[in-house]
């Protein structure tokens, strides 16, 4: 189930490195509001989402809507200055939200109202994990991938508690009985890819620019999510959604280049 697999995940992310990745010089706080935003948070409202109606391919392109509540919390919290064009890019992709929203899609495609609720809160709780990466980095030595390593002790028992909770004990333990190759493969792909390596690389970013300028570079999420879903799940999302998810898109694409699109036109009057 995707709440064994995240506690899984979660599991090999951390406890095999605690021996040789020192904790990071920062204070608790930091790393269990971390460990409770990014990991039980974004993925445990995602896979909630996933559960009760959410589409794979249109929870790609929900999910990128982290870049814009970042945006909003960085510039009302944390003080970072925001663009015309970034503020234009958010309305934009807002629009385009109503629209996925309010188009389900048919038959085995439908994509529910509580799925939708649900994955844009996991992409809300991603933008307050960014904004904890903002503001650990500010308070000491910040390390990636000690950050990455230590905070991933925390979703661990609220996945299985979870798993215990939506699947049960007795099929818990089937499918730990059952664990097989591509099993095993998934968990050390999320746990050493996807995990470690990524949200490393991610963190630095964020860690090295204001959050405002480095979400919106995951525009290129959808158009995998939704192409993947596509060929491999058979998923065909509804024309509305497809109107949504270009508009979603636009928005991401003004929020990121709109600013210099604006210098280039002062520059070519003067």
């Amino acid at each position: 189930s995707p709440m064994l697999l995240g506690a899984l995940r979660f599991v090999v992310a951390s406890l095999p490195f605690l021996l040789f990745v020192p904790r990071p010089a920062l204070p608790w706080r930091y790393l269990v509001a971390y460990g409770l935003a990014q990991g039980v948070g974004q993925f445990g409202l995602l896979f909630l989402g996933l559960r009760w109606g959410m589409t794979a391919g249109m929870a790609s392109v929900v999910m990128q809507t982290q870049a814009f509540f970042t945006l909003l919390m960085a510039a009302t919290l944390l003080g970072e200055h925001a663009r015309r064009s970034q503020w234009l890019g958010l309305g934009i992709a807002f629009g385009g939200l109503l629209l996925i929203a309010g188009a389900h899609g048919e038959g085995s495609q439908q994509m529910s109202l509580i799925g939708f609720v649900l994955t844009l809160g996991a992409a809300f709780m991603w933008s307050v994990s960014n904004l904890v990466v903002r503001q650990a980095a500010k308070v000491g030595a910040y390390d990636p991938l000690g950050f990455i390593v230590w905070s991933s002790l925390v979703p661990i028992v609220p996945f299985f508690g979870l798993s215990v909770w939506l699947d049960g004990p007795q099929q818990m333990a089937a499918q730990l009985a059952g664990f097989d190759g591509k099993a095993l493969f998934a968990v050390l792909y999320l746990a050493l890819v996807a995990t470690l390596l990524a949200y490393s690389l991610w963190t630095r970013l964020l860690q090295r620019h204001p959050a405002g300028r480095v979400t919106p570079f995951s525009l290129l999420v959808p158009v995998v999510g939704l192409l993947a879903a596509m060929t491999l799940l058979g998923e065909q999302p509804a024309f509305w959604q497809w109107v949504g998810t270009a508009a979603v898109l636009l928005g991401m694409l003004v929020n990121q280049f709109g600013g210099q699109l604006g210098l280039r036109r002062a520059a070519a009057v003067r």
